[in-house]
């Protein structure tokens, strides 16, 4: 305990980004999260090798703030080293919240293994990390943990169906990390993975002669009504094209609105002018990363990132620019809508044909131009984790300290999980 106090204490506290990774199921919805702590760019050198001192800052914010704030329904993994393993300070996490994540670089020693049993029997779930073969540590503590993590990036495809096969076993979980493209996916699926972690959903497979649904062109038309400035009139009869849309939208504002005194909306008017224009816009972004039957369901990892990044930009306008709603709004924009050549399949040029968009948001999304593309640029960076002389730049051009961002993260992962309330 005393090691990792005394990291902690070491750690300059405002100097830190916690950023997560998202675990996907083989349905493809959201089951956990990897917590990550991250230097910030200026102490990178100093502190990135520091586990403990990295998992003590990532233990005490999430115990601080309440593990549900940062991760919602889902479960935590949290990366342990030796030194927070066999420390006292790891009981602050709720076991049923947390899966401990064991490092590479942990030795298997009888007091390791020891604790690891001892934690076990307090109800604590373990993973072992980066596994790409049969180390001594993996051979000694696999009859122990509750999930494999392999690293695509370290085995081969042609090992890569043996060495699953040798780790298979009831009651344990494979997971396949550093997934990259759908074509690792689909081959992990096959070799019978539970779970996957990486950006492959969030990859772009631009597909020839892909068209957009008509539903879709609806929703799109209707963004370009609101930006036009369009009358409800206009936007009313572009809704009701489709009663489909018609409906989800007004579940939508009904469960958004739910205990305000207003009493329930029955009709598109009603939620025009319920709503007003940038919140309209809001929940018809939202709407586009809908299922095939118009449902909304936040555990879409697509849908997860692509509000978060919404909020995270917002944030950081209004943090900027105290009283700006209409950048506040178009920064929103941005931050959704950057995940639509994915969701689409179709180039972002292809997508912003079809849609009116201000110049700045277009320069945002098209180039990372602008400040709009800087906010941009900082949120993909949080994504990966990686604090890099980008991310630097990019802070230092928007004038945000990294004590900012992290309150600004913090806020939009709330925002998010509140948001997947309202619409459950």
């Amino acid at each position: 305990m005393h090691a990792v106090a005394t990291a902690v204490s070491s750690m300059p506290s405002d100097e830190f980004f916690l950023a997560r990774q998202p675990i996907l199921g083989r349905d493809q919805k959201l089951v956990a999260f990897e917590l990550l702590f991250r230097a910030a760019p200026e102490h990178e050198d100093a502190q990135l090798t520091d586990y403990a001192a990295a998992t003590a800052a990532v233990i005490s914010h999430a115990s601080q703030l309440g593990m549900k704030q940062v991760v919602g329904e889902q479960v935590a993994f949290v990366n342990v080293d030796e030194v927070v393993l066999m420390s006292d300070f790891v009981r602050f996490l709720p076991p049923n919240k947390v899966i401990l994540e064991i490092l590479e670089t942990v030795r298997p020693t009888e007091g390791v293994l020891a604790r690891v049993k001892e934690l076990k029997e307090l109800g604590f779930k373990f993973a072992l990390d980066d596994v790409i073969g049969h180390s001594e540590l993996v051979s000694k503590l696999i009859d122990f943990v509750d999930v494999i993590k392999v690293d695509l990036q370290g085995v081969s495809h042609d090992e890569l169906a043996a060495l699953t096969r040798s780790l298979r076993s009831p009651g344990r979980k494979l997971l396949a990390e550093k997934v990259e493209t759908v074509e690792e996916f689909q081959l992990c699926l096959e070799l019978g993975f539970e779970y996957f972690q990486g950006y492959y959903f969030a990859r772009p497979a631009i597909l020839s002669g892909k068209k957009i649904t008509p539903s879709e062109m609806v929703l799109l038309r209707m963004i370009e009504l609101i930006n036009a400035n369009a009358d409800n009139a206009a936007i009313e009869e572009a809704v009701k094209r489709d009663p489909l849309l018609s409906l989800n939208l007004l579940r939508l504002v009904n469960s958004h609105l739910g205990g305000s005194g207003g009493g329930r909306i029955e009709s598109v008017s009603q939620a025009l002018e319920q709503l007003g224009r940038s919140q309209l816009q809001r929940w018809i972004q939202i709407l586009l990363y809908s299922g095939p039957d118009g449902s909304v369901e936040l555990n879409s990892p697509l849908l997860q990132l692509a509000t978060t990044r919404g909020r995270l930009l917002e944030l950081m306008t209004l943090t900027l620019r105290p009283g700006d709603t209409a950048g506040a709004n178009a920064a929103f924009t941005v931050g959704i809508m950057s995940l639509m050549d994915a969701l689409f399949s179709l180039p972002m040029e292809e997508i912003l044909a079809r849609v009116d968009v201000s110049p700045e948001v277009r320069a945002a999304l098209l180039h990372r131009e602008g400040d709009y593309g800087a906010m941009l640029g900082v949120a993909e960076e949080l994504e990966g984790a990686q604090c890099n002389i980008a991310l630097a730049e990019a802070l230092d051009r928007l004038g945000l300290s990294a004590k900012q961002i992290r309150e600004i993260e913090l806020a939009a992962f709330g925002w998010v999980r509140q948001l997947g309330e309202e619409i459950r």
